[in-house]
């Protein structure tokens, strides 16, 4: 009996580890619909645009071939590259620009609207309301508003005294104009990421900083700016990741011009693949984008480890 009690007993932790193996099974049973859509929508695409970056695919031809090397040859090419960096150094200024009109001014719009009155809640949802307008949408507007001739922006300026501006036919004034569109479609969304995080921030930072002689901007400068940091890291990274993809703005106002200065880098894909109808050679100007993209993401995230806080 002493025998088959030892063999009961030992067979416990068999029956406990099976069960608990058993159930590791059935949760990743559950999880794999969520593991085939991350491949199907993610790997995959990147994957058959690494085999299309060696192939010669043309869309004006019904077959292709495997070209090996070719068309990274022609990226290192002089006329490629000029063409790949100078929409990269377009990108990459509007980029600066407009993640530092996001930030500064959706923090300068949240310290003014942090107030629970209904007119200012009336003010935030109208500065808001921009977001849920298609860019599209939006471009087809700030078309008819920074018209050359009937434009009402340039109306409102030969009212003030001044000159009409060519905002959408002017090289330095083209990318500005996109500027103005980004902005007035993206700053209510950076205000209100801000106002519901100092809506968490503590009321007793304040009463105590001001008990020992704190002035409002030292209040400002030494507790909302440090405790808002994760939110300024977050805005800043999405943002930016978001301004680096930027096409729709620049193909309503501009399509690229004047002599291709607004032409950004999704913009220079878009025309390799369906004005060029080079499938192949936009294929390796996207995998060039996306080790761009990811070194500046992995880069920004190690650097927030160190840098960044998260206490409040």
């Amino acid at each position: 009996m002493k025998k088959n009690g030892n063999a009961l007993t030992a067979g416990k932790p068999y029956r406990k580890r099976r069960k608990l193996r058993s159930e590791n099974w059935k949760e990743l049973l559950c999880a794999v619909p969520a593991i085939l859509f991350v491949i199907l929508t993610n790997y995959y695409p990147l994957g058959n645009l690494i085999r299309i970056s060696f192939t010669d695919w043309n869309l004006v031809r019904k077959d292709w071939n495997f070209v090996g090397l070719k068309n990274w040859a022609w990226f290192l090419q002089n006329a490629a590259g000029n063409y790949f960096y100078k929409s990269l150094w377009i990108t990459v200024k509007y980029t600066v620009i407009s993640t530092s009109l996001q930030i500064v001014l959706g923090l300068a719009l949240a310290m003014l609207m942090n107030r629970m009155s209904k007119g200012f809640s009336a003010m935030r949802a109208i500065i808001f309301l921009p977001r849920y307008v298609a860019m599209s949408t939006g471009g087809i507007v700030f078309l008819w508003i920074l018209n050359n001739q009937y434009g009402i922006l340039n109306l409102v300026i030969q009212k003030l005294g001044g000159t009409p501006l060519p905002w959408l036919t002017d090289r330095n004034l083209a990318l500005v104009s996109i500027l103005l569109l980004t902005t007035w479609h993206s700053v209510g969304y950076a205000m209100m990421i801000y106002l519901a995080n100092m809506a968490g921030i503590s009321r007793e930072y304040y009463e105590v900083s001001a008990l020992d002689g704190a002035s409002r901007w030292q209040q400002f400068r030494y507790i909302t700016i440090p405790l808002l940091a994760p939110t300024t890291l977050f805005l800043v990274v999405t943002h930016f990741i978001g301004s680096m993809k930027i096409y729709n703005s620049v193909d309503v106002l501009t399509m690229g011009g004047p002599y291709r200065s607004t032409e950004v880098i999704v913009y220079l894909i878009y025309r390799l693949a369906f004005d060029d109808f080079r499938v192949d050679r936009a294929a390796v100007v996207s995998l060039v984008f996306f080790m761009i993209l990811l070194a500046i993401t992995l880069t920004t995230m190690r650097w927030s480890e160190n840098k960044v806080s998260y206490d409040q």
